[in-house]
């Protein structure tokens, strides 16, 4: 009778703490909606504030969109190509080691890779030279 009532005692404390776990989650999301609301308004003014900047910087919108997208790609360009060497690597040196077609696909990926990050990386540069400097 005793072990019955401690572990209903037991059982009603945690489900207490349980539920009250549950009212702090449920108001920590409503706090991290509002937050995150704030924050995506933020990030909202600074890329119009940057897509402002480089129309007045190029002299057309097009010209401002097409040199911001290439700066994100320049940006987001040089993890994913790394990413991509990586698996590259681990094909021709790990994989490769016992099966030729598998070692020559990790030194194609390897080659489209450091391509594909070299175009990413100097396109901008081409872009604000030919824009800039021969649209007169």
């Amino acid at each position: 009778m005793v072990i019955k009532k401690i572990f209903i005692s037991i059982a009603i404390i945690i489900l207490m703490l349980l539920s009250f776990e549950q009212v702090l989650a449920i108001e920590e999301k409503e706090m991290l909606e509002t937050n995150t609301a704030s924050e995506l308004l933020e990030m909202k003014e600074e890329t119009k504030n940057e897509m402002n900047e480089y129309t007045r910087k190029y002299g057309s919108e097009s010209y401002g969109k097409t040199a911001y997208i290439l700066k994100k790609v320049r940006l987001y360009s040089i993890p994913a190509c790394f990413i991509g060497i990586a698996i590259g690597a681990l094909y021709q040196y790990v994989l490769g080691t016992r099966r030729l077609d598998t070692k020559q696909k990790g030194f194609n990926l390897i080659i489209a890779f450091i391509t594909i990050l070299v175009i990413c990386q100097v396109l901008p540069l081409i872009f604000a030279i030919v824009v800039r400097g021969w649209r007169g």
